[in-house]
């Protein structure tokens, strides 16, 4: 009984992160350069919605959704967050008109809050202890499937029904996937599922009492006043504004800067999204076994190694610099979304985890609202993608800079694993 749930529950997060992420956050972007072309819009424009929607959304929304998931559980706020996620999909592929534009993305940035990484991290870290970092990297490997298949997914539907139906499908299939398992999830271990004897032979307490109190005792306000906080906000916050604004413009910079057909491009960014697979098996895997922080900054690294590859000129369409640039941009994308939940419980404990990864994320969510839109405001100025890619490097190397000035986190002792 206790494997079955366990599994049901990483099979809900993975289903989640599948749809929420994999899908909706990295299939929207794919769609951005018939939006230029058709509607006219310039690469400002159509980077907008995403980053408009998300500065309004994170701050008003983030924490109360990380105090929404510590009072009363991750599974109704995913519920609402996959349907929201689906329907701005459904939505966007029906209109031309820019206020409608930003509406739906509105949809989407509430959808990713509720159904995306911050309940999944919170069901994941209730559930799971000494193999958190394994079931972590299982979970997110939803992201790197749901990325590495949209790309074709997309490219295929597009070829045969058109660009906005094409939207509009993914959307319906977001909630086709993701909401029936989130519905029968259970959220806290049954009596004796998770609470098991302690290394000193006591008894734990009460069922899910280790997911609502700080095993530190720390609270929110304690951990807002340490600098440990601050800098992993910060590394953070420079982690997704590189990957964002790599990702959000990959599908611009290959179709309409480097020319490729649309099938290059999805062949290469399905690449980056497969190859993420394992990184996140990889990181997830290194996370149980070494320092968290030390994982940390080579996910930092990586992400800061791979987009100067980018910015190799080559003559052949099919380069070499784009492949290696998949694989280690892939590796580095692999790991940067679990690892930071990860390195969260450890410094401040799961008791506070939705709170703590609410505000981490909102910050996070800013990061990823104004890097894809300055890159594109720099392209559009420009006439090139130099400037905004080096400036993401840049980005991406202050960001491991924080993490390497993080102290050395003490492992909490909590229950054993329900696997």
């Amino acid at each position: 009984m206790r494997r079955s749930a366990g599994i049901q529950v990483t099979a809900t997060a993975f289903a989640s992160l599948f749809a929420v992420v994999g899908l909706a956050l990295y299939g929207l972007p794919l769609y951005y350069d018939f939006m230029v072309r058709e509607l006219g819009w310039s690469r400002t424009m159509v980077t907008s919605g995403n980053a408009i929607s998300k500065l309004v959304v994170g701050p008003l929304f983030g924490f109360a959704a990380g105090w929404t998931v510590d009072r009363f559980g991750p599974r109704r706020l995913m519920m609402a967050g996959i349907v929201m996620a689906g329907g701005a999909l459904i939505g966007l592929g029906a209109t031309s008109l820019a206020g409608a534009f930003y509406f739906f993305y509105f949809f989407n940035a509430l959808g990713y809050v509720c159904g995306g990484p911050l309940p999944c991290q919170v069901l994941v870290s209730r559930w799971f202890d000494k193999t958190r970092g394994k079931v972590m990297g299982i979970a997110y490997l939803g992201i790197g499937v749901g990325g590495a298949i949209v790309p074709l997914l997309s490219a295929w539907l597009t070829a045969r029904v058109g660009w906005r139906l094409s939207l509009q499908l993914l959307g319906g299939l977001i909630v086709l996937i993701a909401l029936p398992l989130a519905y029968f999830v259970r959220e806290d271990p049954d009596d004796g599922a998770r609470l098991k004897p302690s290394r000193s032979g006591s008894q734990a307490a009460a069922p899910g009492s280790a997911a609502k109190a700080s095993p530190s005792g720390v609270s929110i306000s304690a951990i807002l006043r340490t600098p440990a906080f601050y800098l992993l906000a910060l590394g953070s916050m420079c982690s997704i504004a590189a990957v964002g604004g790599t990702n959000q413009h990959l599908k611009l910079f290959l179709s309409l800067d480097r020319g490729h057909s649309q099938a290059e491009a999805a062949g290469i960014i399905s690449l980056v999204l497969t190859i993420s697979i394992a990184g996140r098996l990889l990181m997830g895997w290194l996370a149980d076994r070494m320092p968290r922080k030390l994982v940390m900054v080579l996910i930092y690294l990586l992400v800061a190694a791979a987009i100067p590859l980018l910015l190799v000129r080559t003559a052949a369409p099919g380069a070499a610099t784009l492949y290696l640039f998949a694989a280690i941009f892939g590796l580095g994308l692999g790991g940067e979304y679990l690892i930071i939940p990860l390195m969260a419980g450890e410094l401040f404990g799961i008791g506070v985890l939705g709170r703590v990864m609410g505000i981490v994320l909102t910050a996070d969510g800013v990061a990823e609202a104004t890097a894809p839109m300055l890159v594109g405001y720099l392209r559009d100025r420009t006439g090139s993608y130099n400037t905004g890619f080096l400036l993401l490097i840049g980005i991406a190397l202050v960001g491991a800079a924080a993490v390497a000035c993080l102290p050395a986190a003490r492992r909490t002792h909590e229950v054993q694993s329900a696997l």
